[in-house]
């Protein structure tokens, strides 16, 4: 569990920092925005599943078209908010053994 926990906040920093970077290229940015904005969105409904994922895959939708607002960490607040602030319990992936015979 604590493997996925962390991959998913690995993924959700490099996927704000994308986000991020389109600040940082005059003109062309607020364009890159536009292709990126869906991206983001699906991205964080397949990390994130249920309700609290898609409401979160609206709120980075919203996020990366509104100008100005590339600063903020979507996916990493998503994670905190799921594994550090909700008071509901994750689900702890169940590992199945398979036995091959010959």
């Amino acid at each position: 569990m604590k493997d996925t926990k962390y991959k998913l906040l690995r993924k959700g920093i490099i996927y704000d920092l994308v986000g991020m970077s389109t600040m940082l290229i005059p003109v062309v940015g607020p364009f890159l925005d536009i292709l990126w904005a869906p991206y983001a969105a699906k991205k964080m409904s397949e990390m994130y599943k249920g309700t609290q994922g898609k409401i979160a895959s609206i709120a980075v939708f919203i996020e990366e078209l509104l100008p100005g607002s590339d600063f903020i960490p979507t996916f990493t607040i998503m994670w905190l908010y799921t594994y550090v602030f909700s008071s509901q319990k994750q689900p702890v992936p169940q590992t199945i053994e398979v036995e091959v015979n010959e």
